[in-house]
This record gives C-alpha cells, structure tokens and sequence, in this order.
C-alpha cells in the first residue's frame, strides 16, 4: 500500500499536482471570523472580569419596598427591577446584544443567598484589609492570574474572590445591600436549622476538611437545560394576557385541593411581573440603539444600530418572526435565568434543533445566507463566553476555573425516533471552528442514525484542538433517563429530547410543539430544576485516608470522623471502614444540603426559570414546589475515582495479596510522601515531578510497588473489578438517600476542577501518588501515565460497568496533533468515538495538542492569551485555569497514534 501511495504521489507530480502537504493544507482550510466577531474578540482580551453593583441596588430597593407582599411576587417584582433598570450596553460591530450587567464580562452578588462573604468582604473593605476567605475550600483553590480575572488589587480596583475587579467608589455599595441581609439570607437561615440535625458538628468537619468542595446554596441553579418554547411561541405580550387570563380564572378558587390550589394564581402574578421586566429590558436596549443610530455618522453601522432596535422592539412584545429575533429572543430569556442566582451550568440545550425553522424560512425566502447566519453564531458565542458566575474562589476557581459551562448538544433523536440533525446544526460547528471560543462548548449526541457527513464535520472540529465538540452516547443518555425519570412518568418521546446540562450533567427534557412558518415543529428542551444541586464532590481518595489514620486529618490535626479503632487485617474491612465513613458522609451533607435547597426554593424561588420551564406554566407552580416535569434530578457529586481505584488496588495486592509490607508499614509511607517532598513544599503539582528527601530510601520499595501495583485503564481485571464493583456500590447505596423533592439521588461523575483544591488537601495515596498533587481527571480517564497499553485497552476498562447506571461518567483523552492529521486523520478520530460508543461509554472528550506547547504557555501565558484546553467537560483559556489544573494537564498521558 505504502509503495502504490508513493507512486501516485509521483504520478501526480509529473503533471504538477504537489500533495506532499496537502494534508496540512486541508487542516488550515478554515475561513476566518467574521470582521465583527474578530474585533469583539479583541476588545473581549482586554476586558476583565468586573463586579457590578447596579443589578443588585435594584432588587434591594424593590424587595425591600415590597416588605409584606407573597413571597413569589416580591421576588418576581425585585427581579424584573433587576432586569429593567440594567444600563443596556451596545459596543460597535454587535448584532446580538444584552449582557448580565452594564459591562461585558461582568457579575454581581448575590447577598440574599449568601450574606457572610459579602457582608466580610465589605467590612473588610471599608476598613482597607484583606478580607478573610470564605472557607477552607478558598484557601486551597487556585484562580488562574491572566486572561480577565482580577487575582490581586490594584489602583482603585479592589480583588473579590481572586476574580472579580470592584471600582473602590462601589464599595459603600456592597456595604449598603450586604448588611440587611445578614443573618436572613438563604445561606445563614439554612445554617440555623441545620445546626438542629444530630449530625451537624460532622458536617461542618466535613465541609472544614474540604472534603465536601461546597454547599448547594453557593450556586442553587444551573447543571440544567434551559427551555425557550414559551416566549418563542407567545411572545411577551402574549404571555402577560395569559397570565391576566389565568388570574382572572383562579383568584379565590382552591381547584380542589386544599395546599397547593390556592398558590396557583400568586404564581401568574408573579410571572406577569417576570414577564414586564423582560419586556422593558428588552425595550431599553431598542431604545438605547435607536439613539445610537441617531448620533452614528457612519452608514453602515447606523444601519446595524437601527436592525437591533427593531430586533429589540419587536421581541420585547411579540414572538419571533425571523432567525435574528429567534436567536436573540433565546439569548435574553438565557441571560435572565443566569442574572436569577449565582449560577454554573445554564446549559443551552439543542439550540439547532429549536432554531431550524426560522433558519429554512430565512434562508428560503432569501432573508439571510449562510454566511449572515453564520456570523450571529459566531457574535453568539462571544455573548455566552461573557456569562461570568460571581461565587467565591472555592467555587469559581477550585470548581469552574472560570467558565460557566453554557453546553450546546447537537444531534440525538427527535420525537419520531429519527436523527435529529438539521442543517443548522452544522453552521454551529462551522462558527465553532472559526471563531474560536471557550462557550458554548458544543456536544454530540452519538447515535447509530447520525448522519455520517456530520460526523466527519464534528470530528474535524474537535481535530482542532479546541476541546469541542465532546462526545456522549445517546442510547446510554436514553436509558438513564428511563431508568431515573420513568417512576415520574417519563416516555420514550421524553427520553429522546434529553441532552446535556452543565458540563456534563444528563438532564431530562421534553418536546413541544413550535408553530412557525405554517407548519408544528416539536421542539426539545430541558424539563427540570438543576441536576446537580446536592452532594458536592466528594473527595473519595481523601476517604481512604483517613480510614488509615483511623479518622484523623494528619494535614490539620484534627479528627473529622469518629475513631474506628479497627485492626485493618483485611482488604474487606479497609473496604467496609470506608464505605461506613461515605455513607456517614453522605447522611450528613445531603441533610444538611437538602435543608439549604429547601430555604431557597421558599425565599428566593426562581422566576424566569418557572417561567420558562414545562410544566410550571400550565400547573401554575414554580420550580421549587416541583412545577417542572421531572423532579428526581438531584444528585451525589464524585471526585478522585480512579485514584480511589487505583488505591484500593495496591492495598488490595500489595498489603493482603503479596504482603509485600503491612498496612501500618504502607500508612507510614503514605504520611511520609514516601520520602519526597510534598506539592505544598515544590509548588509542583504534576505526578511526573519527584525531589527527594534524606528518607526517600527508606521508603523506596514500597514506592516501587505502589506505582508498580495493577492500574485502571490497561484492560486489567485485577484493578477494572474494583472499578465494577464500586459503581454497583454506589447505586445501590445513593438511592437510599432522598432529596428536598423526597426523590432518590444518583451518581454524577465529573471532576470539573475539583481534583485540583481536593487533591492538595490529601496526602500520598497508595497507588504511588504524591501529596498534594491532584487526582485522576474524569471518573474513567487513566490517571496520567498509569495507561500503558493504548486507547482502546481504556475502553476496556471502563465499560466493565453499564454506564446508563449513572447520570454520567467521564474520559478525557490527550492525543498529539500528528495522531489525527489529515483526512485519514479524521476518519481514525471517528473511528476510535465510535469503538467507544459502541462498547457502551458515555462520554469522551480530546485535547488535541502538544504538551510542549502548555509548557511553553505556562511559561509564557502573555503569547498563548487565546490557547484553549478541555480540563474536564469544558473547554477554557489556558491563562484563566490555576497551575494545578495546568499541571495535571500537561501531564495527562499524551497518545502519539489514535
């Protein structure tokens, strides 16, 4: 084959056709951006993140001005004030427009939900010192210091949370709205009741310890799909007279039932009020282009300003009639949910699938072309890559590193069990790859019916290197939601139209029937709360520690769970003592959280989500009195799993199997860092970096068998059934734990940036990894170098469970440029998807870059300010994630062949 490809090679030549490069030309055969979305993006480098105070002067004033008022209509009215006293923001060369706030890449907080670190910050700030971190989490999670986040003060700019940029002159501000809030927000009034369960003192140990990463008040929405059917079928105006309609009906009738009857009509009065504000928002910024088309001497932008005003005008009052007003419609009713809590994980849903009729009218009629199409998807992902979640560094470093996991998912079924692909689809890969952002990160939905020629497209984008799109198996996200939403009532019609939410969260949806252009689409969109508001990342490896230490937390001192005074003489019992300390730990965080979600869903309902979310509209109910469609969606958050696994082997084979040395003799090791110094001390926190100490000798052999015990991701059985059996463990056991709903949790398998904070507070573990350091990425990636025998010994590896047992699980793979170049390339990138898919894996995602080159940026952020990495189920700046995530990445195995 070789000797016939180099002979028509020369073949060709002869008559002047050169292919010697043509593999390179075709990977750089990609248009660039559009003009308009390269100079947003130029302004968008310069730009940091800022705090803004504006949104919440105007919910203080109004809540506060309504003292007294049901409680849903208070909050709807001091939201819509939020949204309709916001300074709209139009910069040159925009078609899309509205941002969270008066700046681009802006945030605000949230007082209301958490009092203690803003009241903190402020007192701090008035008096001109540094303000104490939030928790220990804080203190352990790194913010990455280039790109938009402000990690220090400088000038009249003040740091909040190692992020956020404050003008000085706003300080007074934050001072003024914090303080009434303190000891009555949702944070510090879930606080005063959980201290009344039995477990509370080993909670806050927990959460003390970090291994729990955060409470669920932190970001109570989000890790959902939003859901834009009603304002794209109605309009706004509509949906106010169907609100003053479903008042007139209701007011003073029970309906029958004598609990929840009566609340139905405060529901409507409170979404008209939600409802006016989007509306008047949407006015403002109509009216604020309506001026600047007036003062604009240039033609061409004038013209641009006076399309947006009629945008603006028309869907501030009426349904969508042209893709522009379609896709700015669904942006508005997007940034209104995320302006509602401090929120990670909007997910946008299959935004080519719900947009597909206005683009076939658009393009039919010859209103727009591809091309113009093309543009607002590029100008879109510049919008979404603005969300910014104001939280604290615990949670917007140690968790998100930044990003806000806005997911766009392509593909999977429609409602007749057909491929759900449409053309749109394609344009949203296209804008993807030309205009090159973090958000929306896109997501395939693999199924045996996707066309082939899309596949090609979305494996080329992901060739790229710029971590998207991420691959899910439809048929595995399918049988979960049977399995986990079918006790609701959930169909097949209603499995088809899941996707992801967050990250990486599988999150339920519905079809609903679209009338547009003379005909009924049924379009998909999510169906729940938040699927991922409960037990936030455990640190299972941290478990295994201080089961060998017999509870106690040899980094702090400080015991964190009941002494067990077991002799460990056997892997069963090391394996029960560890199970008993999870099981304690879930009972007392999920009491606890359930408890903080319970005092949120009662004083800071969500309202544009109740909006917007089947079936609170129709049953007249919100979201936290279970007015959505599928409420079984809280969930147990894992972190570390395969270093847990890979752990649990060495002891198991090392210890009980071999007794090549004794457990006390393997814990001594441990709590030594096997006689190297530790991440703390070497600011390193790579594996790969070792610096000895005088005792490393000491410990040497029992380093060599850690590291030399059986791993996960080698189609290994020794080590792939403890992986088995823990998945097993796990669902069994979660579902005896219920939710503030009163439904089971399940298992979410994600890491997002948790593995770094929780990975510094653990110790050497027995699978030969140094304190410190972080843990495995993912659920079900190898831990970096521990894969010796190829991609598809992994594959191996992690489909020894049914992967539909699960919300998810998680792979992320690094492969060098050179293992997927060219068309041939491509087809192999397609192939090893596919392999996986077809085992039964649920989600692989690719970086597709050379380690050197992080290297290079790490040492250089300022000439790689637009280089882009998948950490875990996102895609995010390198310069914008902290050194221990950027370590662990660079050190993930790299695959010269795919």
């Amino acid at each position: 084959m070789k000797a016939k490809e180099i002979k028509l090679q020369d073949i060709l030549k002869k008559r002047g056709i050169d292919t010697g490069n043509i593999d390179n030309r075709l990977e750089a055969d990609i248009p660039e951006a559009k003009e308009s979305s390269k100079r947003l993006m130029e302004t968008y480098y310069t730009l940091k993140v800022t705090a803004d105070m504006e949104a919440p002067y105007w919910y203080n004033r109004t809540w506060w001005e309504n003292d007294g008022d049901v409680i849903e209509v208070r909050r709807a009215k001091a939201m819509a004030a939020c949204l309709a006293h916001m300074t709209p923001t139009i910069q040159p060369y925009e078609k899309l427009v509205m941002n969270k706030t008066k700046y681009v890449r802006g945030g605000f907080p949230f007082p209301w939900t958490t009092a203690s670190f803003f009241n903190a910050q402020a007192e701090a700030l008035m008096a001109e010192v540094d303000a104490p971190s939030e928790s220990e989490a804080d203190a352990v999670s790194v913010v990455g210091d280039g790109g938009g986040n402000v990690t220090e003060s400088y000038g009249e700019v003040i740091s909040i949370a190692k992020k956020f940029g404050m003008r000085k002159e706003d300080i007074p501000v934050l001072v003024k709205i914090s303080r009434p809030w303190a000891g009555i927000s949702v944070e510090e009034l879930s606080n005063k009741y959980a201290k009344m369960t039995p477990g509370y003192d080993q909670y806050r140990r927990i959460m003390d310890s970090v291994i729990c990463m955060f409470d669920s008040f932190a970001i109570t929405q989000g890790r959902e799909v939003a859901n834009y059917y009603l304002p794209l079928q109605y309009g706004f105006d509509r949906i106010i007279e169907l609100c003053d309609e479903k008042i007139a009906e209701l007011m003073g009738e029970s309906g029958g039932d004598g609990d929840f009857g009566m609340s139905r009509a405060y529901y409507y009065v409170a979404m008209k009020e939600i409802t006016k504000g989007l509306s008047a928002w949407c006015e403002n910024y109509s009216k604020q282009a309506k001026y600047l088309a007036s003062v604009e001497t240039d033609a061409e932008l004038k013209a641009n300003y006076t399309r947006i005003s009629a945008v603006m005008h028309n869907i501030a009052h009426k349904k969508p009639a042209s893709f522009w007003e379609a896709i700015q419609m669904t942006l508005c009713c997007h940034l209104g949910v995320t302006n509602e809590d401090a929120m990670s994980g909007l997910s946008i849903g299959r935004l080519g699938q719900i947009l597909q009729p206005y683009y076939a009218k658009d393009t039919r009629e010859g209103i727009m072309t591809d091309e113009e199409i093309i543009e607002l998807l590029e100008l879109y992902r510049i919008k979404i890559s603005c969300i910014e979640c104001f939280a604290s560094a615990g949670v917007s470093g140690g968790v998100l590193s930044g990003n806000t996991f806005n997911n766009l998912s392509m593909g999977g079924l429609n409602y007749d069990g057909l491929t759900a692909v449409t053309p749109l689809e394609y344009l949203i890969i296209e804008a993807g790859m030309r205009n090159k952002t973090p958000q929306p990160t896109l997501s395939v939905l693999y199924d045996e019916k996707t066309p082939e020629d899309f596949l090609m497209k979305a494996v080329t984008c992901t060739k790229l290197g710029l971590g998207y799109p991420a691959w899910m198996n439809n048929q595995g996200g399918m049988n979960f939601m049977l399995r986990n939403y079918g006790p609701e009532g959930m169909d097949l019609n209603d499995a088809r139209a899941w996707c992801l939410g967050g990250c990486l969260e599988s999150a339920p949806g519905c079809f609903q029937p679209l009338e547009y252009d003379g005909k009924v689409t049924m379009i998909p969109g999510g169906a729940s709360p938040s699927c991922a508001t409960g037990v936030h990342f455990i640190a299972l490896p941290k478990i295994l520690e201080l089961v060998l230490t017999n509870g106690l937390d040899k980094r702090t001192g400080k015991q964190i769970y009941p002494a067990h005074e077991k002799k460990l003489d056997s892997y069963e019992t090391v394996i029960r003592q560890w199970k008993e300390y999870l099981e304690l730990t879930t009972d007392v965080v999920n009491r606890c959280n359930n408890i903080q979600m319970d005092i949120w869903r009662k004083h800071a309902m969500p309202v544009v989500n109740s909006l917007l979310k089947p079936d609170c509209f129709t049953k007249g109910r919100h979201i936290g009195t279970m007015g959505a469609r599928y409420n079984a969606s809280i969930n147990f958050e894992s972190c570390g799993t395969i270093t847990l696994v890979n752990s649990l082997s060495s002891v198991k084979k090392n210890v009980f199997d071999d007794k090549k040395f004794t457990i006390e003799e393997l814990t001594e090791a441990l709590l030594n860092n096997f006689g190297f110094k530790t991440a703390f001390d070497t600011g390193v926190f790579s594996p790969d970096f070792r610096e000895n100490t005088a005792d490393s000798a000491k410990y040497e052999k029992i380093f060599a068998a850690s590291l030399n015990a059986p791993k996960y991701g080698n189609a290994d059985p020794y080590a792939d059934t403890i992986l088995k059996d823990y998945e097993n463990y796990m669902y069994d056991m979660l579902r005896s734990f219920k939710s503030y709903y009163g439904k089971p949790l399940y298992l979410c398998q994600i890491s997002v940036s948790t593995h770094g904070p929780q990975g510094f507070i653990t110790l050497a573990t027995a699978d030969g990894r140094l304190a410190g350091t972080t843990y495995s990425d993912g659920s079900v990636s190898a831990a970096a170098g521990t894969d010796k025998n190829g991609l598809y010994a992994i594959f191996e590896s992690a489909t020894v469970y049914d992967h539909s047992l699960h919300q998810n699980s998680q792979m992320n793979l690094k492969l060098h440029p050179s293992a997927v170049r060219g068309s041939n390339g491509t087809r192999k990138l397609l192939q090893v998807v596919r392999a996986y898919m077809r085992k039964g894996g649920f989600h692989v995602q690719f970086n597709v870059v050379d380690s050197n080159t992080l290297r290079e940026a790490q040492s250089t952020p300022e000439k790689h300010r637009d280089l882009m990495v998948r950490v875990a189920g996102f895609t995010q700046y390198w310069c914008e994630i902290g050194k221990p995530i950027q370590d662990e990445v660079i050190f993930r195995t790299q695959y010269e062949e795919a």
